[in-house]
């Protein structure tokens, strides 16, 4: 089928479904109970987990570990969050300001603390994209623009960290052994491949990936009846936006050939900036450690937490720690270690964009109450 075909299709479906990308302007909008929730469960299950690791480490020698950290290296890790944020911002932002010239860069930045901090607190990262788009949206730029920028830098990330993952396998080969590891690096490799799958497909055979989704949307009505209504309209939404997103991917890079490169060369800088953290970390301990064997290990626990079942891979990411590097890091540093690290990686980026996301839903519900007051106004009869 031709492109100008699919473009048809396309407009045809976003026509019976009165669904447009200039419409759902709320579509994204999260609820304080939501996000309050994910936060507490993120958490508990840190901290408890952080206390496993404490509880089963030597107490007196873990705060002797504790007193003896150099802050010099601390300041540095909290300037690499710093760069995390920007380069992750401005992987958005060669994109979006194709789509949307003059949009300040600042809003990308704003979008990705956003991003980091939704996928924080909600299980498999599934709050991260829509997140995002939420940003975007609050500031003018259209759902489906902001959900092909989400796609193209998610495709960056699917293809980079298979790659990484099995650099870091070969690296490790003879330092893995059975058991959780290796079952978190399969199902991490399961989900990666299902995910790019689907990627590669939405973008060369959008028709196949829509179709499946509206078979499935009709199996999911027959199981649960009440929702067939909102169910099948969000399978026509979907359909016409995979059409639509391939149409505006194509045209975005074939215009702009070296965006993607560019956004993949911009992901290795940022995960290895990611990477790099838990070295300088551990230089703040005072262990001193081979490199390549820091960003090996941290590879494969990124990997294996990406799509996590709990929010922000909490659980997984300290026992992935606990056992992969205790080969290198001393049993006393190892809780202190554990902490910084989440610390760094995670928590102190969420907090930014906890702080991002609140205020902007605080503002947006006082413009809809603004708005509804107006509206008010305008039907009484004394108005």
């Amino acid at each position: 089928m031709s492109i100008e075909e699919e473009a048809e299709i396309a407009e045809e479906s976003t026509t019976i479904t009165g669904l447009t990308s200039r419409e759902n302007p709320n579509q994204f909008v999260f609820n304080k109970s939501m996000i309050l929730k994910g936060a507490m469960w993120l958490g508990l299950l840190t901290i408890a987990s952080v206390a496993a690791v404490f509880f089963y480490s030597h107490t007196g020698d873990t705060i002797k570990a504790l007193k003896s950290i150099k802050f010099k290296y601390i300041l540095i890790c909290f300037a690499m969050v710093f760069t995390d944020l920007i380069l992750g911002g401005w992987r958005n932002h060669i994109l979006i300001q194709k789509l949307k010239p003059g949009l300040s860069q600042w809003i990308s930045f704003k979008a990705n603390t956003a991003n980091m901090f939704m996928g924080a607190i909600t299980p498999f990262h599934s709050g991260a994209g829509p997140a995002q788009l939420y940003v975007y949206n609050r500031h003018g730029v259209q759902v489906l623009d902001g959900f092909v920028v989400s796609l193209i830098t998610m495709g960056a990330t699917l293809l980079f960290m298979p790659l990484a993952g099995l650099l870091a396998i070969w690296a490790m080969n003879t330092q893995l052994e059975s058991g959780l590891i290796l079952t978190l690096l399969k199902y991490g490799f399961g989900v990666f491949f299902i995910f790019l799958l689907v990627f590669m497909l939405a973008f060369w055979r959008p028709l196949l990936i829509g179709s499946v989704l509206i078979n499935i949307s009709k199996i999911i009505s027959l199981i649960w009846p009440a929702k067939k209504a909102h169910i099948e309209k969000w399978a026509d939404w979907s359909y016409a936006s995979i059409l639509n997103y391939q149409q505006i991917c194509k045209k975005l890079l074939k215009d702009h050939p070296l965006l993607f490169p560019l956004s993949l060369l911009i992901t290795v800088l940022l995960y290895l900036n990611k990477y790099c953290m838990q070295y300088v970390i551990l230089l703040g301990l005072g262990v001193h450690v081979d490199l390549l064997q820091v960003i090996s290990i941290q590879i494969l626990i990124q990997f294996m937490i990406y799509f996590a079942p709990s929010p922000g891979g909490s659980g997984f990411a300290e026992a992935g720690i606990a056992m992969l590097f205790s080969q290198i890091v001393p049993t006393s540093a190892l809780p202190v270690f554990t902490l910084l690290q989440r610390s760094f990686l995670m928590l102190f980026p969420a907090m930014i964009g906890a702080f991002v996301v609140l205020k902007l839903l605080k503002t947006h519900a006082a413009a809809v109450g603004d708005s509804d007051h107006m509206e008010s106004e305008s039907l009484s009869p004394h108005g």
